[in-house]
């Protein structure tokens, strides 16, 4: 049997009670795992001795629960111990307690959000990634405040990603998932003639800092600030990483580099940055299909995928210079994570239908 099937057996009786508080319809759909008995974790891949140091030899990866149609977007908040986090096609908040293991529904009715983080007050900031189309912020007092839903004077596409920096201004990223179909909210034409990267400053004065990256995604700053990176989705033509020198005062950008590309069938997605600097990406397949048709029976041939989807689902971790060093192997793609934990060295991965985590030897970069 495949170490992939061997990984998906049935959960023990605290995972099952885990997905239970879901309900059972998001149970139903719940995908069924086995973390490895052995240390080191098999799933946990040194691609350069450097990257050594931040495995820890007996942790082991968890699923704490599953049932989503699609992950995205964690948020972790130390004042309480919990994760947010995005299961977009069903138009939901998800959250993960640390002290009771609990998974649950936070909030339904999102208008699709995709990307959370947490400002330096502790907030929620989502991105509402269709209908609204804006960025939000959840006060203490549960009121809810829009940050931006317009820029000079035309509707937004679909914020994707926010990350805010240490002057408190928001940084966040515009492309058009969220208006190019029904899965991930409402079809709708676009009013932004690009695709770009926006700032919001104390003063609420929204900015575009990027206007020509097609579709960027994930973003985040260096643990200086002195750089951003941002992942761009397609026109490159791979997907890639892009890194931008952030000027002194903290309002621009310049020295437009290409960091990392993803080559043929890869692909990332979100990312977070570590104390070192190193960049922790959410990773997987892109879709990629072979040039020529193959047999699949009963008469029948099909394009098949590029290389073997199955074996690039995980993070993949690249050090500040853009040379891969690690690969967390997971059973399904991981769209986004987040460092969390009372000490902020425990890995959350929100990948697909479920949420993974694994203890690392590293801490957030903020």
């Amino acid at each position: 049997m495949s170490q992939t099937m061997n990984r998906r057996r049935l959960l023990g009786a605290a995972g099952a009670s885990a997905l239970g508080a879901l309900g059972g319809a998001a149970a139903a759909q719940s995908f069924d795992f086995r973390p490895h008995q052995r240390y080191p974790d098999p799933a946990v891949h040194i691609l350069d001795p450097s990257f050594a140091k931040y495995r820890i030899y007996s942790s082991t990866l968890e699923q704490l629960g599953s049932g989503m149609r699609w992950a995205e977007g964690p948020a972790y908040f130390p004042e309480t111990g919990t994760l947010i986090l995005s299961d977009i096609p069903n138009n939901r908040l998800m959250k993960y307690e640390e002290k009771t293991g609990r998974f649950s529904v936070h909030k339904q009715g999102v208008n699709y959000a995709n990307g959370n983080t947490r400002d330096r007050q502790g907030r929620l900031v989502t991105c509402e990634h269709s209908v609204t189309r804006r960025v939000v912020r959840t006060e203490k007092d549960g009121r809810m405040t829009v940050l931006a839903d317009r820029f000079e004077g035309k509707r937004l596409n679909a914020p994707n990603d926010v990350v805010v920096k240490s002057d408190d201004s928001i940084w966040f990223t515009d492309p058009l998932f969220g208006i190019n179909g029904e899965w991930e909210g409402s079809r709708a034409t676009p009013e932004q003639a690009t695709t770009n990267v926006y700032r919001i400053g104390r003063d609420g004065r929204i900015t575009a800092v990027v206007t020509d990256i097609v579709n960027p995604n994930g973003l985040a700053f260096s643990p200086d600030e002195k750089h951003l990176y941002v992942i761009e989705w397609k026109g490159t033509p791979n997907r890639s990483m892009w890194r931008f020198d952030v000027s002194a005062d903290g309002t621009g950008l310049s020295n437009k580099t290409k960091l990392i590309d993803a080559g043929g069938p890869g692909a990332f997605d979100g990312f977070k940055v570590d104390r070192d600097g190193n960049l922790w990406c959410g990773w997987g397949f892109s879709g990629a299909l072979a040039s020529e048709p193959a047999d699949i029976g009963g008469g029948m041939k099909a394009y098949p995928p590029l290389g073997h989807p199955e074996e690039m689902d995980g993070v993949k971790v690249f050090d500040k210079d853009g040379r891969p060093i690690g690969f967390i192997r997971l059973p399904e793609r991981c769209a986004n994570l987040a460092f969390g934990g009372p000490k902020r060295n425990r890995l959350y991965m929100a990948s697909s239908h479920s949420l993974y985590a694994l203890y690392v030897e590293t801490h957030a970069a903020v």
